[in-house]
């Protein structure tokens, strides 16, 4: 038996033990009484009673252990040619102040703090001096529009807001606090206090009455000591694309986070304490969370902050010289980012300007790798390319080619297998198992492994009724896929109405409500549709009220402005179809997966609880029409 199937049966069949041997791996103020226990909702949770603190494990316990002048943190920002690196020393102390201005302005254990700021070092400053106080963070990705900031804001209620003047797209100065004061003014919640972090590109004129210069907040703050929490404290709030338009506060935990993500390091990723780990994400993402921040530090490695693209800053070459100036050891990315590299470099010559020999594992995930682009990259790049599956939700990863254990065959397509702790299954509708090749839905059964969430805030009832009502003692990750005849899983796709762009988990809901805001809008339907470069995109299905006169490009217009207000520029909405009338079932369900396939050129059958089975060819002639489908055969 391999050391990974010896594992992946002990994490099983002896959850407990294997468990209880990877939280020794890490420093605890005080262990744990139980490994394994259920909270006041029956949910399972890892590590009882055990103190700890993420913050300081991140930077505290290797500055004890002598490694306070080893780097922790690069930051390459080819946008504003700036590089700078810190050791665990200097970030402990830029981290220590701005815990002490958070408890100076009154923050204190279990507060939340909203951040929304960009790719620059005092966001990760920010992330672990919460932390460090046993503040709980929700940092919202700054491209997000005002009402989705605002939306935020009413659910965490934070008493803080940290936020930037403005981010960087390509050469773009993308300005934040219009966002900002407008999320504010759309906000029920008032914060106590908004401080605002100036960027020499995008200075603001502050009104001293409503904000805070970040220079002058940290100027007269003293250094705060990490707190001990309890193993089951949330360390923050994540928020999640749910069907319903409203986001899910993915609520982590600090035990279960720090234990999963420290085991993760060596056994997925084959990264030790002093390796040079990137994962080529955005903090406001869980991967940055997981793996941009917590992870790596945790484990002793120097991450890398990068505030670029993959290409255009300045070309398709930006990975490789990044991987090349900081020895990268292992790199993690999204397949979005290498389609775009391909688009630009297609025979990928600009590599071969750099030597990128420190690489040794390439990493994907977000979104499903394409067979095309993993020949390409092993084509290009003499490495392995590894792709994993896993969730917001999850934290990390569920199904992976595990290099601690020894790789796995590769097989394009294929996410491999189940990481230790994730018992997966695949069902069909009545939850019975599919059995070997055959489709079905993806779930995991309890319990799952630490840093799974436990809950979404606020709401308890809202996470049952989303993961775990379908299926009875299953947790459904709406993900559709196989199992192959080796154990090899196979993940398609959501079976749910939430698309990924470019790894950005977007809700049909929140995009139908800004196109449905529309004065001449009276009914619509998005769905994602299969894009080369983005892996989906939307598209608009609109029905016009009577009487309305306007063109379709011209309304076409409005709606993708509408979209990128609403929600921000990355959901990627350019098409729409005009039609008469929405396909829908007798219950007034849309039909969005028909409409996909049918966009996608799969198989797809009309269903039989459809309103009227002629809708089927009205729609697929409107679309061949402005050319999303080919003309009938």
């Amino acid at each position: 038996m391999s050391s990974y199937a010896k594992a992946y049966a002990l994490s099983l069949n002896s959850p407990e033990e294997f468990w209880e041997e990877q939280a020794r791996a890490i420093d605890w103020h005080e262990p744990p009484r139980r490994i394994l226990s259920k909270d006041e909702n029956l949910a399972d949770r890892w590590f009882e009673g055990g103190k700890l603190n993420a913050a300081w494990l991140a930077l505290d316990r290797h500055v004890n252990a002598g490694r306070g002048c080893d780097t922790a943190l690069i930051y390459d920002s080819p946008v504003t040619q700036i590089t700078k690196k810190y050791t665990f020393e200097e970030l402990l102390q830029e981290v220590s102040i701005v815990a002490g201005a958070l408890r100076r302005s009154g923050v204190v254990k279990g507060d939340r703090v909203v951040i929304y700021m960009p790719m620059v070092p005092e966001t990760v400053v920010a992330m672990l001096a919460c932390a460090r106080i046993g503040a709980i963070h929700s940092v919202v990705f700054g491209g997000f529009a005002a009402p989705e900031l605002a939306t935020r804001i009413d659910d965490a209620t934070p008493k803080l807001v940290l936020a930037a003047t403005c981010g960087i797209e390509f050469q773009s100065v993308v300005p934040y606090m219009p966002m900002l004061e407008r999320a504010l003014e759309l906000a029920s919640h008032r914060p106590e206090s908004v401080v605002v972090l100036q960027r020499e590109m995008s200075r603001a004129t502050l009104d001293n009455t409503k904000y805070m210069d970040w220079q002058d907040w940290v100027s007269n703050a003293t250094s705060a000591d990490a707190l001990p929490v309890d193993s089951w404290d949330p360390l923050y709030i994540l928020y999640t694309s749910g069907t319903t338009g409203k986001p899910k506060g993915v609520l982590r935990d600090t035990g279960g986070h720090a234990v999963a993500l420290n085991y993760s390091m060596d056994a997925i990723y084959g990264c030790d304490a002093g390796d040079v780990f990137w994962a080529a994400s955005d903090v406001g993402w869980v991967v940055g969370h997981s793996y941009i921040v917590y992870g790596p530090l945790i484990k002793g490695c120097t991450t890398v902050l990068f505030e670029g693209k993959p290409v255009r800053t300045p070309d398709a070459g930006a990975f490789w010289r990044v991987i090349a100036e900081h020895r990268v050891k292992t790199f993690f990315v999204a397949p979005t980012a290498f389609r775009a590299v391909k688009k630009e470099d297609p025979d990928c010559k600009l590599l071969e300007r750099y030597n990128i020999d420190c690489l040794e594992y390439l990493f994907v995930a977000g979104e499903r790798l394409d067979p095309p682009t993993w020949h390409w990259l092993r084509d290009h790049v003499d490495v392995p390319v590894i792709d994993h599956w896993w969730q917001t939700e999850t934290g990390w990863a569920i199904c992976a080619n595990m290099v601690g254990y020894g790789l796995h065959e590769m097989k394009p397509g294929s996410v491999t297998l189940p990481v230790p702790g994730n018992n997966v299954a695949v069902l069909d509708e009545l939850g019975a198992d599919c059995g070997t090749n055959k489709v079905g839905n993806i779930v995991i059964r309890p319990p799952a492994p630490p840093s799974h969430f436990f809950t979404v805030w606020g709401d308890h009832g809202r996470y049952v009724s989303s993961y775990w009502k379908r299926f009875p003692n299953a947790y459904e990750t709406e993900d559709g896929g196989y199992l192959d005849e080796d154990g090899y899983v196979y993940i398609l796709g959501r079976t749910d109405d939430v698309m990924n762009v470019a790894g950005h988990r977007l809700s049909t809901g929140e995009l139908e409500e800004s196109v449905a805001s529309h004065d001449a809008v009276a009914e619509c339907a998005v769905v994602g549709i299969k894009d080369d470069l983005k892996g989906q995109v939307p598209v608009g299905l609109v029905v016009l009220k009577d009487g309305v006169a306007v063109s379709a490009q011209s309304l076409e217009h409005d709606l993708i402005r509408l979209v990128r207000e609403h929600v921000g520029a990355f959901a990627n909405f350019k098409r729409i179809c005009v039609v008469e009338r929405l396909p829908k079932t007798r219950s007034g369900k849309i039909l969005r997966q028909t409409v996909r396939k049918m966009i996608d050129g799969e198989t797809y059958m009309t269903p039989s609880t459809i309103d009227d089975p002629g809708i089927i060819d009205e729609i697929e002639t409107e679309l061949a029409k402005v050319g999303l489908i080919g003309q009938r055969s």
